[in-house]
């Protein structure tokens, strides 16, 4: 039995989700709602909604996929009124609307997905909209998570308001064997829904493993120039203390880490974004 969280949002969340499902016991998604961008950002501009993309996108990494489903919701409109809205955004939209709850929307659209909420759960870090704010080296303030995507020399990184994060999310932080952080942007994907909340507090409590898994490529601009002991360095700069970092021969360089590094080949064919087959068998290893 091997119970695994993975927090964050985006494609790297995604990857982790699709690298421990098949051997999870219980998976847990712990997932940033201040995403800003694209359709999701148009509809918290129009609705005030917290963000739904990164959400939408978990529950396709878990969907049967022998159903329509991952495709569908991933499916974004090209004409009309509704062109650059994805598909799923405007479903879960829909759910929300209807149950007034996030949790309950996300369950119910896994459940139309098949997912196995008994075994793998998305769970929104707060229901909360919240807007992802940066404070650079210089003392410059940077607010909204589109802006701090293309900001250097980030500092800080923290969520206003100051939201209470998700009751499941904080247990199931406790339960967990193997709690994931990354792969994915640092600022603003894992640190979007590391910093919310008590979820820090629940990471220094922890019982399991907390593993950071390295990035295969530089970020154009939040993360310019850092190497994995600099991604680590930001993490601890914000409380939170890796055990080991999971590193891929060939991605960022390593630099000067002080901590257990576990080393094997992540990537998949292209180079560019991890295996989920090799990611999951190393997470596995650390389990």
């Amino acid at each position: 039995m091997t119970e695994v969280v993975a927090i964050g949002g985006g494609h790297g969340l995604s990857a982790s989700l699709r690298a421990a499902l098949p051997w999870a016991s219980r998976l847990t998604a712990v997932v940033s709602t201040a995403d800003d961008g694209g359709s999701t950002g148009r509809l918290r501009r129009e609705l005030s909604v917290p963000g739904l993309g990164d959400l939408r996108r978990c529950v396709s990494a878990l969907a049967d996929p022998a159903t329509p489903w991952a495709q569908a919701l991933e499916r974004r409109f090209e004409r009309g009124s509704l062109a650059g809205h994805k598909a799923g955004n405007l479903v879960l939209l829909s759910l929300l609307d209807v149950l007034d709850d996030l949790q309950a929307a996300c369950d119910e659209l896994a459940r139309a997905a098949r997912v196995d909420l008994d075994r793998a759960r998305v769970v929104p870090v707060t229901a909360e909209p919240v807007v992802l704010c940066a404070r650079r080296v210089d003392g410059r303030r940077i607010d909204g998570q589109v802006a701090v995507a293309d900001t250097e020399g980030i500092d800080e990184v923290w969520v206003e308001p100051d939201a209470v994060a998700s009751p499941l999310a904080l247990d199931a932080i406790a339960a967990a064997d193997l709690v994931v952080l990354g792969p994915g942007s640092l600022y603003t994907s894992v640190l979007a829904a590391a910093v919310v909340g008590d979820v820090r507090s629940a990471l220094a409590e922890r019982r399991g493993t907390l593993v950071y898994v390295g990035n295969l490529r530089p970020d154009h601009r939040e993360t310019l120039g850092y190497d994995q002991a600099a991604h680590v360095a930001a993490l601890r700069r914000h409380r939170i203390c890796p055990d080991v970092v999971l590193h891929s021969p060939g991605g960022l360089d390593l630099g000067a880490l002080d901590l257990p590094v576990h080393e094997c080949d992540l990537a998949g064919p292209d180079g560019l974004v991890h295996d989920p087959d090799r990611l999951g068998a190393a997470l596995r290893s650390l389990s």
